[in-house]
């Protein structure tokens, strides 16, 4: 970390400065934050009296505790639903790579034999270079 101070002072960095910037701004969202949540409270106790004065206090208890179940299990599964979606393209993504280095080296390994070959030479060469656009515009179309 001692080697980016200089290297700030030289690209006309000032580091206490935005330092000073990042501590204020951390501040300043902690306490909208804060107030954000106080304001949530206050209207989820004027709904709970509202609704009190319409139903009773443990129907209305039970409504909210059975409401804010609800909204706990839908966050839950949509994390679910996000996180699968995310392994998904992972996975995709370390297939596709391992694709693309098997290709490679099997292009690696049959290039001295085919460089070797004059009549292969001239029909390897292009028919090579046509199934790499090929393989291009397929990955690019998929994504």
């Amino acid at each position: 970390m001692n080697f980016l101070l200089p290297l700030a002072s030289l690209l006309g960095i000032e580091v206490e400065a935005v330092a000073d910037r990042a501590k204020s701004m951390v501040l300043i969202c902690s306490a909208i934050a804060l107030l954000l949540l106080v304001g949530v409270a206050f209207l989820i106790a004027a709904g709970y009296m509202l609704l009190a004065q319409s139903v009773g206090p443990i129907i209305a208890a039970l409504i909210f505790a059975g409401s804010f179940f609800v909204l706990g299990l839908a966050v839950y599964l949509g994390a679910q639903i996000g996180e699968g979606r995310r392994r998904r393209v992972a996975a995709e993504r370390r297939k596709s790579s391992e694709t693309g280095a098997l290709l490679t080296s099997a292009a690696l390994t049959a290039l001295p034999a085919v460089l070797r070959a004059p009549g292969i030479l001239r029909l390897g060469v292009p028919a090579a270079a046509i199934a790499a656009f090929l393989l291009l515009r397929n990955k690019d179309g998929d994504s």
